[in-house]
């Protein structure tokens, strides 16, 4: 594996400068931007991961980079940047998460390696119809080593190999890790806003699993505070990619004889729309560098409804600002627009972090 920093000893996520991570977020940007402009080249997944993306938080003793939080959020603003339809999310950030927090040595062995070289792709099942993505909202049940029931959301559910699923056992929540070919498992690729972001519903109908390790609901809070994290770096890099299209669409677009930026309106639209971008990068690096420590979770709450709702609003006016264009197929702004509105609900609605972070302000 080619790695953008080099791997270090077994002795947590290792820490690197700002320089390094400038640098490691140039490395991203540059592949992607060689890549297919509608980001759906089916090998950017392999390329990424040949530069160390897919085993960003996977330790260097299984094949990883190990490094952390604020490295994964630096990736995922090019990733939402450049709109990627790869497992980035699904496979890089939450697996990864979920099976260093609740596997055992064993399960690091068997999991890691092939999640941190891109050969398998990971995903996990957590959430029911509600999408509460909370303890109360899981809807499959486990029996003897079986699961029933249906879990909704599934990001990149139908080319996963690594399954994993959050199940009821008694009164508490376990992991369960499922063969993406056992018997009595339905995958259904779910009708989606934003192509790029696949979802599956997973039916579960006496399905032969196995639990890794003895974690609850714990490890599943904490792969998903991470994921929360990843996602709002890649709302905050969308957001401000298409800014940066639609300024310079106003500087290029005449009319009346002069650039349409001149206009005083529109120059107030920028100016409103540079702080949502602004305001959305630094929620966004700012629950990455809390990460772990003891406001996390007010941070993490905070990146979850200041990113998602200045993506959106930046994307909708972005729309408005190009004219007639902006609602064309061939023009990528509407893919921002269904790529914010799909963020506006992954992982939780902003109304449900906003109560969450009052929460742990203890507002």
């Amino acid at each position: 594996m080619m790695y953008i920093v080099a791997p270090v000893p077994l002795h947590g996520p290792m820490t690197i400068s700002v320089a390094e991570r400038a640098e490691l977020r140039s490395a991203v940007r540059e592949l992607l931007s060689r890549q297919a402009t509608d980001g759906s080249d089916p090998a950017i997944w392999q390329k990424l991961a040949a530069q160390g993306v897919a085993g960003l938080l996977v330790d260097p003793a299984y094949g990883g980079v190990g490094l952390g939080a604020q490295e994964v959020e630096a990736v995922a603003e090019e990733i939402g940047a450049a709109l990627l339809d790869a497992p980035f999310l699904a496979s890089a950030v939450l697996t990864v998460a979920l099976v260093t927090a609740a596997g055992s040595e064993q399960d690091h062995r068997r999991l890691l390696p092939g999640l941190a070289d891109g050969s398998v792709i990971g995903t996990v099942a957590l959430t029911g119809a509600a999408g509460t993505w909370s303890p109360g909202g899981v809807a499959v049940r486990a029996d003897d080593d079986t699961l029933r029931g249906t879990a909704h959301y599934v990001l990149h559910g139908q080319v996963a190999d690594v399954l994993l699923v959050a199940a009821r056992v008694g009164h508490e929540i376990g992991i369960f890790d499922v063969a993406p070919d056992a018997p009595g498992l339905q995958r259904m690729a779910a009708t989606v806003f934003d192509p790029s972001v696949p979802l599956s519903t997973f039916t579960f109908d006496g399905v032969p699993a196995r639990r890794i390790g003895t974690a609850g609901w714990d490890a599943v809070q904490h792969a998903l505070d991470l994921a929360v994290t990843a996602l709002a770096g890649e709302q905050a890099g969308g957001a401000r990619r298409i800014f940066e299209m639609t300024v310079d669409y106003l500087k290029t677009r005449i009319q009346f004889g002069r650039p349409i930026g001149s206009f005083q309106a529109l120059k107030h639209m920028a100016a409103d729309l540079l702080l949502e971008v602004e305001s959305a990068t630094s929620a966004a690096q700012h629950a990455a560098a809390r990460f772990g420590s003891e406001d996390a979770e007010a941070a993490v709450a905070l990146a979850g409804f200041t990113c998602a709702q200045a993506y959106h609003t930046t994307a909708m006016q972005a729309i408005q600002m190009h004219g007639g264009i902006g609602f064309t197929w061939e023009h990528p702004a509407h893919r921002y627009l269904r790529r914010a509105r799909t963020g506006m609900q992954l992982f939780g609605s902003p109304a449900q972090f906003r109560e969450r972070y009052l929460v742990a302000k203890g507002g």
